[in-house]
């Protein structure tokens, strides 16, 4: 309807009625996907459909609408984030709660590689320890343990891929999806 209350319908033919409904679901996901909050996401495409009547004269082939509007759409959001960024304040409570945030996942990680370092014999631990965690390389850590490099570099594969079959099936047993 429009401001008078007289329906729209019949106004537009069907069919191009459907490709500017679909137009509209594409710019919502594109918008949605830069902005990641549903009423912002609203807003950009709102913003990107007033530009692009205001620019439609740009528009060189027609058949490309739905590339161009999903483009503007996008422009518009990054354009979003970065005028929220610049307003957003952080206040001292915010620094401190985000700080505790971090430093109880890192905690909670901390305790997981160690579990699961715990896991690997002790030969293999020493091995993936001086690689990963002292960072030493893997000639270094040849010489240090008077074994071949080959030798350093096969035992370390040995127990990455141990402690990643191990990673996948704890995260299977707990139910928990995300990548290793």
């Amino acid at each position: 309807m429009n401001g008078n209350g007289v329906q729209l319908s019949g106004f537009l033919d069907p069919r191009k009625e459907a490709e500017l409904v679909e137009l509209y679901n594409q710019m919502i996901r594109v918008a949605y996907a830069n902005v990641y909050n549903k009423s912002d996401a609203l807003d950009v495409v709102q913003e990107a459909w007033v530009k692009m009547l205001a620019n439609r004269a740009t528009l060189r082939e027609s058949d490309k609408l739905a590339a161009w509007a999903k483009v503007i759409t996008r422009n518009v959001a990054v354009n979003v984030n970065r005028s929220a960024a610049r307003t957003r304040t952080w206040g001292e409570a915010d620094f401190v709660l985000a700080a505790k945030d971090r430093e109880a996942r890192t905690e909670e990680l901390m305790m997981e590689i160690s579990e699961l370092l715990g896991q690997l014999e002790p030969a293999a631990r020493t091995l993936f320890l001086y690689k990963y965690y002292y960072g030493l390389k893997d000639r270094e850590i040849a010489s240090a343990m008077s074994m071949p490099v080959g030798t350093v570099k096969a035992k370390i594969h040995r127990a990455r891929e141990r402690l990643k079959k191990a990673r996948l099936a704890e995260m299977e047993r707990c139910g928990d999806r995300r990548t290793v």
